[in-house]
């Protein structure tokens, strides 16, 4: 039995996302790829229709369901492709939801949010790519880093550029100023976290190729999926990211002539010109629509 939380309208309301999601729930061609944590497959509140498992052997359904990774993969999960009337944020639960693992249910989190290598996550990317996806959405932390998975990692994320593949990336919960090989990827959209005022939480990571490149949208208390059943809430820059994947796969749903490139920078300039600054500026939902259906309309 489901147990609901009221998302609040006021973290959606912030980034103009309330008009896009009644507008539409998404079309089931946009496959988001969930690079994260196995997923609680038998939730009542995902339509198994919706959501594929990549690589089941990797454990994309949970054998644990308090494990962390089990735990943070469908908290993820939820923000994205959950029914509307469950509580949860569940920005569009039209679309695919394609579950890549990358983290194993024995993993322990670290700073509330799973790490992987460079090396494992080119993998992933690549091998979300090859499976369809159109977006991609990755809530960890690197680790052990090194010559050759940084590398691997730069291919994967240049791959996901020509092949015009969004890549939503959570920019981290360290409390740092700097950042990482995919943080600082031109192509990666590396999102920071906020409350529901638009004022930053204090952990998120910055940096100037986040500030650059990079959006900011809420991470405080955001309502996804509980993996024991019913809606949970979650914080970071992890709960950050699925808003900003979300609003990008009701984008690509609304506008399937678009390139990746086009919704990309729609999403990247919906809050007016950016200003020299490691906080990048707060993602516009509506305001991106509403740039693409007046370039849209002009290639029409």
């Amino acid at each position: 039995m489901l147990h609901p939380l009221s998302p609040s309208t006021d973290l959606l309301d912030l980034i103009n996302l309330t008009p896009l999601m009644a507008r539409t729930e998404g079309c089931a061609e946009v496959i988001i790829g969930l690079i994260d944590g196995p997923v609680a497959l038998d939730h009542p509140a995902l339509a198994p229709k919706r959501v594929r498992v990549l690589d089941d052997d990797a454990g994309g359904a949970c054998n644990l369901a308090t494990s962390a990774a089990c735990r943070h993969g469908t908290l993820v999960a939820g923000v994205l492709v959950a029914r509307r009337e469950t509580g949860a944020a569940a920005v569009c639960p039209g679309c695919t939801l394609l579950v890549r693992p990358i983290f194993t249910e024995s993993q322990k989190v670290m700073d509330d949010q799973p790490a992987a290598s460079p090396g494992d996550l080119a993998v992933a990317i690549r091998d979300c790519i090859a499976a369809g996806a159109t977006i991609i959405n990755i809530s960890a932390a690197l680790l052990q880093p090194s010559l050759n998975g940084e590398r691997a990692l730069q291919e994967a994320l240049d791959l996901a550029a020509r092949r015009g593949v969004i890549v939503a990336v959570a920019a981290g919960n360290q409390g740092a100023v700097g950042g990482t090989a995919i943080t600082r990827h031109p192509w990666a959209i590396a999102v920071a976290a906020c409350d529901e005022r638009g004022k930053l939480l204090s952990y998120t990571n910055l940096g100037g190729a986040i500030g650059r490149r990079g959006l900011l949208a809420p991470g405080k208390e955001i309502a996804g999926l509980d993996s024991a059943g019913g809606v949970a809430s979650f914080s970071g820059t992890s709960a950050a990211t699925p808003l900003v994947t979300g609003t990008a796969a009701l984008l690509r749903s609304e506008f399937p002539r678009a390139t990746g490139a086009q919704i990309r920078m729609a999403l990247a300039h919906s809050s007016g010109p950016r200003r020299a600054s490691v906080v990048p500026p707060l993602v516009n939902a509506w305001g991106a629509y509403l740039a693409l259906a007046h370039t849209q309309r002009r290639v029409a």
